[in-house]
Order: C-alpha cells, then sequence, then structure tokens
C-alpha cells in the first residue's frame, strides 16, 4: 500500500480565552492526502476549515495531534528544523489583493520564495519567475506591475504562481475561487486541475463551494463545529452522502434546471 503524502491523525486547535475558557476550533480530526490527490474541506463558514489548513502548514500551532508529511511528524519539528520543508508546503490564499504585498511588483512577489528558500541561484530568479508566470496565464509584460494594476482572476494567478515556483508537494487552497466571478471561477479550477497534472502537485482544496468541489476534488471530507462528519470520494458524496449534515449541504447546492426545487428543511438538521 502506497504511504499517503500527508497523513493527520487526531488534529485538535483551540484558540484559548482569558482563564481556562477556549473555542475548540478543531476537535480531533483525521485524514489523509495522497500524492497528486486532490481532498476537499467543505463545511459552512465558521467550521474550522481554514484553521485546519493553516494547522497543517504550521501557520498557526496545533494543540494537539500528528500530522506526518511524507512519514515524518512535522507537528513536533521547530521553526528552524521546519525551514526546509516550506518549499514544499505552499498556499493559495482566499483573497488575492490582500494576499500580495501593493508595494512590490509581480516578479518580486513570484520571486521572494526562491530567495527565502534558496533553491535555486539567484541569476535564474527572473528565467523561473517568467516561466511560473506563462505556465498560470500570463505573459513577461506583467513582470513589473504592482497588484492594483490586475484584476482579481490576475491577482489570484500570480498567487497561484508565488505558491508552485518552489514546485511543492503539498499546496493548500484557501478558497481560491470564492471571490471571483463564475466565469472566472471555472478559468482559475481548470488552470488548478492542469498544473496538477503537469507538476505532479497534491492540494487540500477548502471550500463551501460544492459544485467547485465536484469539479477538482478527488475525495471529500466535510467538516460540522470542527469535526469530520462524513469522508468519501467525491462521487459517492455528491451521488449518496449519509450524514444529515452532508445531506444538509447537498440539498442547497442550486441545479441550473429552473424545473428543479430544494426541499424544504428535509433532514431538520442544524
Amino acid at each position: 500500500m502506497t504511504e499517503p503524502l500527508v497523513s493527520v491523525e487526531g488534529l485538535v486547535k483551540r484558540f484559548y480565552l482569558k482563564g481556562q475558557n477556549y473555542v475548540g476550533a478543531v476537535n480531533g480530526i483525521s485524514f489523509e492526502i495522497g500524492r497528486g490527490e486532490t481532498l476537499g474541506l467543505v463545511g459552512e463558514s465558521g467550521s474550522g476549515k481554514t484553521t485546519v489548513g493553516r494547522c497543517l502548514l504550521r501557520l498557526v500551532e496545533p494543540t494537539s495531534g500528528r500530522i506526518r508529511f511524507e512519514g515524518s511528524d512535522i507537528s513536533r519539528l521547530t521553526m528552524r528544523e521546519l525551514k526546509p520543508l516550506r518549499s514544499h508546503l505552499q498556499m493559495v490564499f482566499q483573497d488575492p489583493f490582500a494576499s500580495l504585498n501593493p508595494r512590490r511588483t509581480v516578479r518580486q512577489t513570484v520571486e521572494e520564495p526562491l530567495a527565502l528558500q534558496r533553491d535555486a541561484p539567484a541569476g535564474t530568479w527572473l528565467r523561473i519567475a517568467t516561466e511560473m508566470l506563462e505556465r498560470v496565464g500570463l505573459g513577461p509584460q506583467y513582470l513589473n506591475r504592482l497588484p492594483i494594476e490586475l484584476t482579481a482572476s490576475e491577482q489570484q494567478r500570480v498567487g497561484i504562481a508565488r505558491a508552485l515556483i518552489t514546485s511543492p508537494k503539498l499546496v493548500v487552497l484557501d478558497e481560491p475561487t470564492s471571490t471571483l466571478d463564475p466565469t472566472v471561477r471555472e478559468d482559475i479550477l481548470g488552470l488548478l486541475r492542469s498544473l496538477q497534472t503537469s507538476m505532479s502537485v497534491a492540494y487540500l482544496f477548502i471550500s463551501h463551494d460544492i459544485m467547485a468541489v465536484e469539479r477538482l476534488c478527488h475525495r471529500v471530507a466535510v467538516i460540522y463545529l470542527g469535526h469530520i462528519v462524513e469522508q468519501a470520494p467525491t462521487a459517492a458524496i455528491m451521488s449518496d452522502p449519509r450524514h444529515p449534515y452532508t445531506r444538509a449541504l447537498m440539498s442547497a447546492v442550486l441545479s441550473p434546471d429552473p424545473t428543479h426545487r430544494l426541499p424544504r428543511n428535509p433532514f431538520n438538521y442544524p
């Protein structure tokens, strides 16, 4: 049996308030992501999706649990020990404009991971950045532009180029299409599929957009109040959801067929 790229066991994240009070954002979840696979993590706002993604990359520290990357427990590494792995673990953020430094050009933004990780000689950065921009559909004319000069789609393409320039093995996609209009959204999903095939990268796709999850993901994990309540291949989740919360999510998806009507609270699930 092939070892998964990422294995999460009993992940817990609590945000402590005054005294002994805390908010349990993630409550003992477990899942795996295979090499070159996309796992969709779906649930309503506030369910803990983004916190899971940030814990996975150690952008926030887990309270407990294990995160194994290629068999090694990275949840126990110091920041110094984790640094060499950063080039293999990247993230694309939800708001493309907010995730880009407004004072940095596209070139500076895309080259930054190369400078931080020292994965390539400085003399090759421009060539690598230009090639990466072309792979996400942006020509060399974008190199000296600032984020404010770009459309939302172009900004997100820059964010994708920045995440993939170090050829990572895992990218966390934190609702990367939620701020885009439907036409652009489909273009970005197609781009992500194409890049996954050509670069053999795995994704954790965090979203509440069920239609986007269906288009991109191989498997789906449904999260509710910090708990994963169901995991299955995407086709099974879409056609035969088992958990009441999953069925409630599926029932809220709008059909392109105008004659199709949504059931009225058929599951009586909060």
